[in-house]
């Protein structure tokens, strides 16, 4: 693993998952787990789409699975996305050339890499898989999260749609972007002030990126490196996503929106309000903006900044898929450095207007 300063400039990883880096057992449990999520989220749809209307579930019931689909629905294309988009990082660009166009001082680069999401409509659950593929090809760890944390806000899908509904009023498109930049990149400095970035990964992840390292550059044809790549990720991804949308679409039957609607009007209270709704809803970064413009004769603007701002660093959903590559103790930091940033930005707004 490369140190906190500087890129690693040694021969590219080629381990992939599923290969001699894994311990044993891991490809049959991950399968098991992955062939488990997809049937109950088929037998979900089925119940769904297939039930005679005499057939009466719970309305609570019929809720969670509507919800939960909607999430999986709405994050499946950008997930299978980012995994192609961190396929062709790891295995067809060349480690030189991205070596050359980035900046070497760390700040400098994890800002550009910040930035990067502006070429790349994905939102946040399709840049998990490519900011794995960044670490296993040999960025840091802080540049990786730098990544993670900005992208979802600085992607030209969702920027254009905060434009659409809010324009340029009460500053909100304007405080989305500068604030998703300065915090994304504020949380990538203050890791890599860590002694061991290694540490902030799951061990199983470490593994993979040291087994990567270790890999001959050429041991496989890319295209069969490509396919074993896309797979091992495809079934890292997809429980977790199951998962999160399933917690997320339980978490919002159970809590009352009204409750919430009900803070709408206090400066304090409006800025948690609506990052608690961004947390629960799991909503993608590019449909976001059109969601909470309904709530905008409700709630004060620093509010509506805030959940545009930490929705898309830090959701139900997206810890999920987070926790396939960071420690739980990483996740907490990051959530709760976000979770502060975030209703200090909105409740400056709140104050200011």
């Amino acid at each position: 693993m490369v140190h906190s300063g500087a890129l690693d400039t040694r021969t590219p990883h080629r381990h992939l998952p599923g290969g001699p880096g894994r311990r044993p057992g891991d490809g049959g449990l991950w399968r098991r787990r992955l062939v488990v999520a997809a049937v109950v989220v088929g037998i979900l749809v089925a119940i769904r789409v297939f039930s005679p209307g005499e057939i009466d579930l719970a309305d609570s019931l019929q809720d969670f699975i509507t919800l939960s689909l909607s999430v999986v629905i709405e994050s499946l294309p950008f997930v299978f996305l980012g995994l192609l988009l961190s396929v062709l990082v790891q295995v067809w660009v060349p480690q030189q050339l991205l070596i050359r166009i980035l900046p070497r001082t760390p700040f400098l680069r994890r800002a550009a890499l910040s930035m990067l999401g502006v070429l790349l409509p994905v939102c946040e659950c399709g840049n998990v898989p490519l900011a794995r593929g960044l670490v296993m090809r040999g960025f840091t760890v802080p540049d990786a999260m730098t990544f993670l944390l900005a992208a979802p806000i600085l992607n030209p899908v969702t920027i254009i749609t905060t434009y659409q509904a809010f324009g340029w009023a009460d500053g909100i498109l304007f405080w989305r972007i500068v604030g998703g930049f300065v915090i994304a990149n504020f949380i990538g400095w203050l890791f890599s002030r860590h002694a061991r970035p290694h540490d902030l990964l799951t061990p199983r992840f470490q593994e993979t990126c040291s087994t990567h390292a270790a890999a001959g550059p050429r041991t496989t044809a890319r295209m069969a490196r490509s396919i074993r790549l896309f797979a091992g990720e495809t079934s890292a991804m997809l429980p977790a996503l199951f998962v999160g949308s399933a917690v997320a679409g339980f978490i919002q039957v159970a809590v009352s929106r009204d409750l919430l609607i009900g803070l709408g009007q206090n400066p304090v209270l409006s800025v948690l309000a609506l990052m608690a709704l961004a947390f629960v809803i799991s909503i993608c970064s590019n449909v976001d903006a059109f969601f909470v413009l309904s709530l905008g004769s409700t709630f004060m603007p620093g509010a509506i900044i805030a959940f545009l701002v930490f929705g898309p660093m830090i959701d139900v959903k997206m810890l999920a898929l987070l926790r396939t590559t960071f420690t739980a103790r990483t996740l907490v930091i990051v959530t709760a450095v976000v979770g502060l940033l975030t209703a200090v930005l909105g409740l400056a707004v709140n104050l200011a207007l």
